[in-house]
């Protein structure tokens, strides 16, 4: 029952909301504070699913709750978490608590606060549900939850390319989302069954290898716009630059993550036949993206979008990973999954900071000595740019270093030269992704400052909120930095059970 009250409370939280202001919450700091106190307990309900976790068989669904929500067509309301899903839970509900800590101060101009804060509660509910399904509807269901939230989001509170943002967005998921479903139902039909553990533990047995084939590229288009895969990724600078920072925050945070994780639990797991076959064309797509997106960057003017085609390269490497069908790499994945989340989630925080004080996101225009005139705000950027271009001892290290290890060493039956030359193409864009980050830090904190109109000091300070915000990234960043084997230890029996290793 302990995930129906970890959704509960975002959801009643989101309803609340629809009582009118006259009658509760009727400032705009009660509306924030209520979000954030939602938020939090929300939070702490998810740490309370971490102390009750059994780390010591980290393979098997538990928590569990499974109840007939259908049963003339077999639909199960069946939610649960392993090793592979848990951090994403603990990841979702702290970005999310983050976000409204940082609305406390920080509020986008555009529409209603209420309505703001609302459409992230249900937004938290989506993410949540995704993490935690085990049925296959019931998992489409919950994927499509955040759709219109995060639309909204960027259609009300975005900047002044928001409409055309926005409806990109939603087209491109929706594309994705048909694809997925048919992907899905295909698999189901054929198995008999909805439950994702049962067809987990099935590894694909009694489903032909063509069905197999077939449902694993619908799925896979539908999961890669998500991710997003190059070259299904347009969508995504748009969105990122528009979006106000709690969106950019979350979308980058989490909701990318719904497209790998679902490779992984969803599509791998249900169709390792597909997964085999389309796993060299899954790589070779993954290091087109991370070279791509390495070279946008460096022609890339506005830090917002910069930081948007980072997360192309960066979720290359995780999609590498996948592809190599090892569990290295799909751990690999799942560890930059997280890596990424607290990485760039910290990245659109600063973003945002800096747009707010200096009115601009322009590399040029901002001038450079940052950390002259903003001392606090500059090496927090800093230290978030070493960490995203993978310094060692740092989260994004590991991600990127066991995906190259798993092209290396990929499965048996995959063809090893194409991925030793995946490998080493993968390697030159980390080596690009160094450049584009130095480039950036060289223009905006390294120098004097070239604006004689610079926020000084005691005005470009940065808020109590801002640091309740940031510092939880940053120390999470160091610890799996440091200690991987945090994470490591979580994930690594359950890949080998889903990869059919026990």
């Amino acid at each position: 029952m302990i995930f129906v009250v970890l959704m509960a409370i975002p959801l009643v939280g989101a309803l609340a909301l629809l009582l009118p202001r006259d009658r509760f919450l009727a400032t705009s700091l009660a509306v924030r504070r209520f979000g954030t106190f939602v938020s939090g307990a929300t939070l702490l309900v998810a740490v309370a699913v971490l102390n009750a976790f059994d780390y010591g068989d980290p393979s098997a669904v538990q928590l569990e709750i499974d109840r007939a929500w259908a049963p003339a067509i077999g639909l199960r309301f069946h939610l649960g978490v392993d090793g592979i899903s848990l951090p994403l839970v603990a990841l979702t509900a702290l970005l999310t608590f983050l976000c409204f800590l940082h609305l406390l101060r920080h509020v986008p101009p555009g529409g209603d606060v209420r309505l703001l804060t609302a459409l992230l509660l249900v937004l938290e509910v989506g993410l949540l549900g995704t993490f935690t399904s085990l049925d296959l509807v019931l998992f489409f269901v919950f994927f499509e939850v955040v759709l219109i939230p995060m639309y909204a989001v960027i259609m009300l509170w975005g900047g002044p390319g928001r409409r055309a943002a926005a409806n990109k967005f939603i087209l491109y998921t929706l594309l994705g989302s048909g694809l997925l479903l048919a992907g899905m139902l295909l698999i189901a039909v054929h198995a008999g069954t909805l439950d994702m553990t049962e067809l987990a533990a099935r590894h694909g047995s009694g489903v032909a290898h063509g069905v197999q084939v077939t449902a694993f590229a619908l799925m896979g288009l539908g999961f890669a716009v998500k991710a997003p895969m190059w070259p299904l990724h347009t969508w995504l600078p748009d969105a990122h630059t528009e979006a106000p920072t709690v969106g950019s925050v979350l979308l980058a945070g989490v909701m990318l993550k719904m497209g790998t994780y679902g490779l992984v639990r969803v599509a791998l797991s249900l169709a390792p036949d597909g997964a085999a076959f389309w796993a060299p064309w899954l790589a070779l797509l993954a290091v087109i993206g991370i070279v791509y997106g390495a070279l946008a960057c460096l022609a890339q003017r506005d830090l917002k979008r910069m930081i948007a085609y980072s997360s192309v390269g960066h979720m290359g490497f995780v999609l590498l990973g996948i592809a190599t069908l090892t569990p290295v790499g799909v751990n690999a994945a799942l560890f930059g999954n997280i890596a990424h989340g607290l990485i760039t989630g910290l990245l659109f925080f600063l973003a945002g900071a800096i747009k707010e004080r200096w009115g601009t996101g322009d590399l040029d225009a901002l001038g450079g000595g940052m950390l002259a005139t903003s001392p606090r705000l500059a090496s927090v950027l800093t230290f978030a740019s070493v960490a995203s271009l993978g310094l060692p001892g740092l989260a994004g290290f590991w991600g990127e270093m066991m995906a190259l290890m798993g092209a290396y060493r990929p499965a048996p039956d995959l063809p090893r030269t194409a991925f030793w030359i995946f490998l080493a193409v993968a390697a030159l864009g980390a080596v690009l992704t160094a450049a584009y980050l130095l480039r950036m830090l060289s223009k905006i904190t390294h120098g004097r400052s070239g604006r004689p109109d610079a926020p000084r000091d005691d005005v470009a300070a940065v808020t109590v909120q801002e640091y309740a915000a940031w510092l939880p990234l940053v120390a999470l960043t160091l610890l799996i930095g440091l200690w991987p084997k945090t994470l490591l230890d979580v994930t690594t029996a359950p890949v080998r059970a889903l990869l059919g290793g026990g």
